[in-house]
């Protein structure tokens, strides 16, 4: 049976279960526990002697390989490049890309590295799964050391229209480098489209077949695979935990008010300042809601190196302060905010004792907060989720208050509306809500995209059939 070896930016602690790790760390980790296998990145450690082999630790059917960065390609390939040129990039946030030549150089050189460690310990019957924008080359580095293997790449992030990509130098560097994978997976129809746009466009590939495109002389395939979660274990550990000490302690603090929640780590493609004058708007125009409501949000801080997130952590406060500063009162305040992080345990327990779920990023991959939320629900009395409509959840939680995340009088609106929502209808939402997540969980998703990886053909080009390139509309 072949093995299948995950490539991430970084590897969750193999000893930690309980979960702090984000929504691609969870997945990951199931996907490898249900298929075994091993999983290779970086460790997150910065130090002049980086590593050569990787440190390897073992927990059950799965081996974990991390290799050390020295602190210069640490800043050129994380910092300079994957996160102030692709992440503003791939969220439409153009004027808050920062490009440089070194930068670049300094991404292809660490995915060259991270290559050349994995590549002796590859077997001939392993099957190869690349995840994020940080690793876009590594699968045309491992075909440069001789990798035959099969090899597919999922993006977790949005993709962005051709028009977006054509303003980053280079910009066909990335798509070369993605045509060296078999299989190229993105969350939604939207990112695929964009994608198949920008690779015929602007780097001459031709479209052949079922979302087969050739370029040069190699021939893949795209699609889209939304990720999902475990539905059913989520829900069960929302049950268990919405009478622990934790969900107690917040539900006496509320004193009977109904709690507003989101959770999100600091990010400015998250729209939480928006959030934070949907409330100064909604208590402004519906002075009735004042002592009615608590709005948790939790926001673990995150890229402390890079300048705009320690803007953003000023302006978050400062907003806070201000919104606190003119509703509260001497016994309640209307925001809550708070930049620890907490597991899924205990945040399963949050989400169970919310009316509504606040998740209105600008534009995100999928979001699967806004799944868990919904998994967390008690049927008898659901709360309402807010979302955005750029969010790739979006597509399938179409039973949300869909919202525009740029507009605070939208989302003021919205919570206007789920905090007067009746019991029948929060029910009737949430049972379609729930019916999507319950088809479509993490199982299969990565079943999904792996069976697709697998019945992919290494073959030469078809040259005779030349299909009209597609057009975004």
């Amino acid at each position: 049976m072949s093995r299948l070896i995950v490539v991430s930016n970084r590897v969750a602690n193999p000893h930690e279960r309980s979960a702090r790790a984000g929504g691609l760390a969870v997945a990951m980790r199931e996907a490898l526990d249900h298929h075994g296998g091993v999983w290779f990145g970086w460790s997150g450690e910065t130090k002049e002697d980086a590593s050569t082999v990787p440190h390897v630790t073992k927990a059950g059917d799965v081996t974990f390989m991390t290799v050390d960065l020295k602190p210069e390609d640490y800043q050129s390939y994380y910092i300079d490049y994957a996160n102030s040129t692709l992440w503003p990039l791939f969220h439409f946030r153009v004027g808050l890309i920062e490009y440089s030549r070194a930068a670049l150089e300094g991404y292809l050189r660490v995915n060259a590295q991270l290559a050349a460690i994995l590549a002796p310990t590859i077997q001939p019957t392993d099957v190869i799964w690349v995840h994020d924008y940080h690793l876009i080359p590594f699968g045309d580095e491992l075909r440069k050391l001789g990798i035959k293997n099969k090899i597919g790449f999922f993006l977790h992030t949005p993709f962005p229209p051709r028009q977006l990509l054509e303003t980053l130098p280079r910009h066909t560097t990335l798509l070369h480098a993605l045509a060296a994978y078999d299989l190229v997976g993105f969350q939604t129809d939207e990112s695929l489209r964009a994608f198949q746009d920008s690779i015929v466009d602007l780097a001459r590939a031709r479209l052949v077949g079922d979302n087969e495109f050739v370029l040069g002389e190699r021939r893949s395939r795209a699609g889209t695979f939304p990720i999902g979660i475990d539905t059913e274990r989520f829900a069960r550990l929302a049950r268990r935990t919405a009478r622990s000490c934790d969900s107690t302690r917040l539900e006496d603090s509320l004193n009977g008010r109904a709690l507003i929640i989101g959770v999100d780590r600091l990010d400015y493609s998250k729209g939480i300042p928006n959030r934070f004058q949907a409330i100064d708007t909604l208590l402004t125009e519906h002075p009735e809601h004042t002592n009615q409501f608590s709005y948790l949000q939790i926001t673990p801080h995150s890229r402390a190196d890079v300048a705009q997130y320690r803007t953003l952590a000023g302006e978050l406060e400062s907003k806070v302060g201000a919104v606190n500063g003119k509703f509260a009162q001497y016994d309640w305040t209307p925001l809550r905010y708070v930049n620890q992080a907490f597991s899924r345990l205990v945040l399963a327990g949050f989400y169970r004792l919310a009316r509504i779920g606040l998740v209105t990023p600008l534009r995100d991959g999928m979001n699967l907060v806004a799944k868990e939320f919904v998994a967390a629900q008690d049927p008898r009395d659901p709360g309402a989720l807010i979302l955005s409509r750029f969010a790739g959840a979006a597509q399938e939680l179409k039973a949300a208050i869909q919202v525009n995340p740029y507009d605070s009088d939208d989302i003021a609106s919205a919570i206007h509306r789920g905090l007067g929502m009746a019991l029948d209808e929060r029910q009737m939402r949430w049972s379609h809500m729930m019916e999507a997540i319950e088809q479509n969980t993490v199982t299969t998703w990565h079943e999904d995209f792996l069976k697709a990886l697998d019945d992919t053909e290494l073959m030469p080009p078809i040259r005779s059939r030349i299909v009209m390139p597609v057009v975004v509309a």
